[in-house]
């Protein structure tokens, strides 16, 4: 890698304007030789000149300014090409088979009866660039490293499982089940990578689109930080990100590029596939989205290689002396690019060359259909060699390929450049027939004109497939394949628990500074302790975790080349190029795209790392989402701390910092196990619970199991209780434990609460007792969302198993034995609670923080939502009256006697409503 100096100096341009000329009859020299060119050889020789300048000053190591863009040709030159090493007469036969198929597949997806949908233009598009990497770059897992990460546009899905049948690696069966991935079990193919559902197949869900670019580059970020850290070696991997120029119009997409700079992620290469569509029409139709990609990936300190021409253009630009062609190719729009793409040979003569003799001149030997031909580089197996050999050879800066190509090529005049081609999806028989044609298959017209379009295979022992299976024999194997090699670590025993079990004693602390107090002795563990990557953007301070900076060191590749202002301080800042903790930035997605890289590692790299992410719980799952989404579909797993939470307890930061859902935005996440804890040593346990199904491995799941754990923690100090002597464990996980009987009274009640309302509920136990006669019972629900998922899972058994036991709910059972009413509180809207209110064996009633947020004291918030525990009191009362166990007159008494109604009569509650 580069150094530091080298790769990124801070002052990288700058105007001469304030600088001392030492030599001023030495300048004017140069600036009337510069006048001289232009009055005498105009003003595209003295441009030319000028880059020459500019290239010789680079070379001779002369700080200049970046240049933004560079002219519409393609980066490399023809002089500077390297050999290309394939066959490219089979190369061409592979890659016309692949396309063949996978249109045919998605083709045949839309028979009568099925239609279940299906893309072939992006591939058709991107499956040159594909083909060069399968033949040539990809490196496969057989050596038993990561081998290549390969994020594949998952658009173009079709021609990747088009190659894996001609590896024999899917069959026919599977190519007629795709998208039919329960009626045509075990034969499914998903439309799109998707890991989860196919786990032997996909390594990166990719088609939500600018999730791909942002995920390849943390990918290759924990690739180098697992290599500093003597973790795995991942020095020969190389993360290649396949993507659409119309993507990159997605935030995710660009919005990281300079950390992939900044730490000089030489191990990365974007391919964008510009075709100038959309999914509806062109990208740029006015502009150039190519030297507009250009001018962002060169500002952001990224290598960029343009690769828009193929070869047959190579005589033209050589006869180009006066840089007219490269001007015309500079000016014209992507729209009319689009226009010629779909026109003949005559058009382009008299709409591109035409209104220029010179130009007219350069074509005047060449026919209509050559003119025709005249192609764009993503095409050109050849100039793809030439482009990916560069960004892999290239040091100290990640490089991005921007290819020129037409969406829908080789599918015909009704399909190429088409601004519906997108939506495309059935080919006609002449359609077909003319794609046949055009790719010189031997395919009999007697198959194409009735039923559906046969699949071609040149078979198992033509010269094609056997070059296929030794390309991919010399690059380490097939890809994509997903293989999980993880051993189940040694968990610790249960003493690394005891400290937090034993609750705070007179100390009060906030759930996030247990958890945290838990982090450290877990990482003080000898095997499990190094696995543990911290994450968070830009806030361990704030959740009291700056106390790692002096130990686990904050990860930067470069080390700390500066003296810490703090350097003095117990707790200084301190960066290490093997530090263990991730500080992205003010970036929630930057840190989600870490949480996942780290969280698929036991499967990317065979090596399990222990991510545990910390952040702003508003910021979380609602900023985020997609991404957790994403997460659950790579089978990802590690601890996610949405700490801050609550509508209530950050009240001093206002609305948007006031969390009242995440927890029900966690619950339509399949893959996330969420608790909201109270006390210490139920997070304890619920950790140690979440280490051992992701981690531990048994029977059922030898490797662990395709989780994440998503804990809700607060800032609010409160007093923990020791671990109870006979602690119910069990209830604990499954998401629901009786805390405390009623102290006194005889009027029967229950009070479920989850988080901090867990010492209200407390509070409105005693008050119910003392002056209303009322025994109620203190449950913490520590998951709501757990509760209902195993309610759910018995009833859709029940529904299916009529004749079998029919199986009763958790919470149903848990219960059976409280009388009610019962009433529930958190520091959620109403319908976190009441996920589970068909499942109560009695009546149920809720209290909520629904509605926005608001800056206020903590008291004042909580008596506005009606949350705090003389409202608990006046809920509870509310439902016994409406059991006749109470008199209705007692509840008016209560509200008055609480002044309810006035939110400055609440107590403000404890101190601190920021973080």
């Amino acid at each position: 890698m580069a150094s530091g100096s080298d790769r990124n100096p801070i002052i990288i341009g700058g105007l001469p304007s304030q600088v001392p000329d030492f030599d001023p009859e030495e300048t004017q020299e140069w600036l009337d030789s510069l006048d001289a060119a232009v009055d005498e050889r105009g003003r595209e020789r003295a441009r030319y000149l000028m880059l020459r300048l500019i290239e010789r000053a680079r070379e001779k190591r002369v700080a200049v300014p970046e240049m933004r863009s560079t002219d519409y040709v393609n980066t490399i030159a023809t002089r500077d090409e390297p050999f290309f090493p394939g066959n490219e007469e089979i190369e061409r036969k592979i890659l016309n088979a692949t396309r063949w198929n996978a249109a045919v597949m998605v083709s045949r997806a839309q028979r009568p009866g099925i239609g279940v949908g299906g893309h072939i233009a992006t591939f058709a598009s991107s499956a040159s660039l594909y083909d060069v990497g399968f033949n040539h770059f990809f490196r496969g897992k057989d050596e038993g490293d990561g081998g290549d990460q390969v994020f594949f546009q998952g658009h173009a899905s079709p021609g990747i499982y088009a190659r894996a049948f001609l590896l024999d690696r899917l069959s026919e069966q599977n190519l007629d089940a795709f998208r039919q991935e329960k009626s045509k079990a075990p034969y499914g193919l998903s439309s799109y990578p998707h890991p989860r559902l196919m786990p032997d197949f996909w390594e990166f869900p990719t088609v939500s689109m600018g999730l791909g670019p942002i995920g390849a580059i943390y990918q290759a970020r924990m690739n180098r930080y697992m290599e500093a850290r003597g973790i795995a070696d991942t020095s020969k991997s190389h993360v290649w990100a396949f993507l659409g120029d119309g993507e990159m119009d997605e935030p995710e997409s660009l919005g990281q590029l300079s950390i992939a700079a900044r730490e000089g992620l030489d191990n990365l290469t974007f391919v964008v596939n510009c075709n100038l569509q959309r999914l509806d029409g062109p990208v740029r139709g006015n502009g150039k989205v190519i030297q507009e990609l250009e001018s962002i990936f060169r500002g952001a300190g990224w290598n960029v290689i343009k690769l828009i021409w193929d070869r047959t253009w190579d005589p033209l630009l050589a006869q180009d002396r006066d840089g007219l062609l490269v001007n015309r190719m500079n000016t014209t729009p992507d729209g009319q690019f689009q226009t010629y793409a779909t026109e003949t040979g005559a058009y382009i003569r008299d709409h591109f060359f035409g209104d220029d003799q010179r130009l007219r001149t350069m074509v005047e030997g060449m026919t209509d259909d050559q003119i025709l031909h005249l192609g764009r580089g993503g095409h050109d197996h050849k100039k793809i060699f030439a482009a990916f050999s560069a960004a892999k050879a290239h040091k100290g800066q990640p490089t991005v390929i921007l290819a020129k190509t037409i969406k829908g090529w080789t599918l015909g005049p009704n399909f190429e450049g088409r601004n519906a081609t997108h939506q495309m999806k059935k080919l006609t028989v002449d359609d077909l027939k003319r794609f046949r044609d055009r790719l010189h298959l031997p395919i009999a017209d007697k198959d194409l004109d009735s039923g559906p379009p046969p699949y071609y295979h040149p078979g198992r022992d033509s010269e094609e497939i056997q070059y296929m299976h030794d390309r991919r024999k010399g690059l380490g194997g097939y890809v994509p394949t997903r293989v999980v090699r993880s051993q189940p670590l040694a968990l610790p025993d249960d003493k690394t628990y005891a400290t937090v079990k034993k609750g705070s004693g007179h100390q009060s602390i906030a759930t996030t500074m247990a958890f945290v107090r838990l982090l450290k002795d877990l990482m003080r563990d000898k095997e499990l302790g190094k696995r543990f990557v911290l994450i968070a953007p830009d806030e361990y301070r704030t959740f009291g975790m700056d106390s790692f900076f002096p130990s686990a060191k904050i990860y930067n590749p470069l080390g700390q080349q500066y003296e810490s202002v703090d350097r003095d301080l117990l707790l200084a800042y301190k960066e290490s190029p093997q530090g263990q903790m991730l500080h992205d930035g003010i970036s929630e997605a930057g840190c989600t795209a870490s949480l996942i890289a780290a969280g698929s590692a036991y499967a990317t790299h065979g090596e399990p790392l222990i991510p545990v992410y910390v952040f702003y719980s508003m910021f979380g799952f609602q900023r985020t989402g997609d991404q957790f989404w994403q997460m659950s579909d790579q089978l990802a797993r590690g601890f996610v701390l949405g700490a801050t939470a609550g509508r209530t307890t950050l009240t001093g930061e206002g609305l948007q910092h006031a969390d009242g859902h995440s927890q029900l935005l966690a619950s339509t996440n399949p893959g996330c196990v969420a608790y909201d804890p109270a006390y210490s040593y139920e997070i304890a346990h619920i950790v140690k619970d979440g280490l051992r199904r992701m981690y531990g491995g048994d029977a059922e799941h030898p490797h662990g199991e395709d989780v994440f754990y998503y804990l809700t923690v607060y800032n609010e100090p409160i007093q923990h209780p020791a671990e109870p002597e006979n602690v119910d464990v069990e209830g604990i996980l499954k998401g629901v434990h009786r805390l405390s009987e009623g102290p006194g009274g005889s009027i029967p009640a229950q009070i479920m609460a989850s988080g901090v309302a867990v010492p209200w509920a407390v509070e409105a136990q005693k008050i119910l007792a003392e002056e209303w006669n009322v025994k109620a019972d203190v449950w913490s629900a520590t998951s709501w969302n757990e509760l209902r998922r195993e309610a759910v899972e018995c009833e859709e058994h029940n529904l299916l198993h009529p004749e079998e036991e029919q199986r009763v709910p958790y919470v149903t059972r848990k219960l059976s034995g409280a009388e009610g009413p019962f009433v529930a509180v958190s520091d959620w809207m109403r319908s976190v609670p009441d996920q589970i209110a068909r499942w109560v064996p009695g009546t149920y009633q809720s209290l909520g923080a629904d509605g926005f947020g608001f800056a206020d004291t903590r008291g004042a918030a909580r008596r506005f939502f009606h949350i705090d525990a003389q409202s608990i009191v006046v809920g509870v009362l509310t439902e016994l009256a409406k059991e006749g166990k109470v008199d209705r007159s007692a509840l008016k008494q209560a509200i008055d006697r609480y002044q309810l109604l006035d939110v400055s009569a609440a107590d403000p509650g404890a101190a601190g409503g920021d973080a």
